[in-house]
């Protein structure tokens, strides 16, 4: 009996991280999305630490300020695909051209099933 536990307890073990998410999560778009998730989490890591380095003095390495510009930009489009948006200075130049300007009103539409019949209505009596 004790060796039927300890075959079992190896097979658990044996499996990777793609097996057991295949276990527990049965539909494909879910595990895809899943996947997806922890991509992403693992680029804003990687990318969130060499930005870090920058302004980090270790020990033995060199102080000089390096080019960030491609992780910065990597954080900035995996931050993006969560629907966080950096936030620009108070004194950002191009709020200022925004506000000069007039206001554009813009409409986003969603169709979700079809068909759909769009008809409009005058306010005409």
């Amino acid at each position: 009996m004790t060796e039927n536990l300890k075959d079992s307890s190896k097979s658990q073990e044996k499996k990777n991280v793609f097996a057991k998410i295949k276990e527990n999560i049965d539909d494909k778009d879910e595990q895809l999305a899943f996947i997806s998730v922890i991509v992403r989490l693992v680029v804003i890591g990687w990318s969130g630490f060499i930005v870090s380095l920058n302004y980090i003095s270790i020990p033995g390495y060199s102080n000089e300020p390096k080019d960030i510009t491609f992780p910065a930009s990597i954080l900035t489009g995996a931050i993006s695909t969560f629907g966080i948006e950096a936030s620009r200075k108070k004194g950002d130049k191009n709020k200022d051209v925004s506000k000069s300007q007039p206001a554009v009103a813009t409409q986003i539409l969603r169709i979700e099933q079809a068909p759909i019949k769009i008809i409009t209505e005058s306010n005409n009596k």
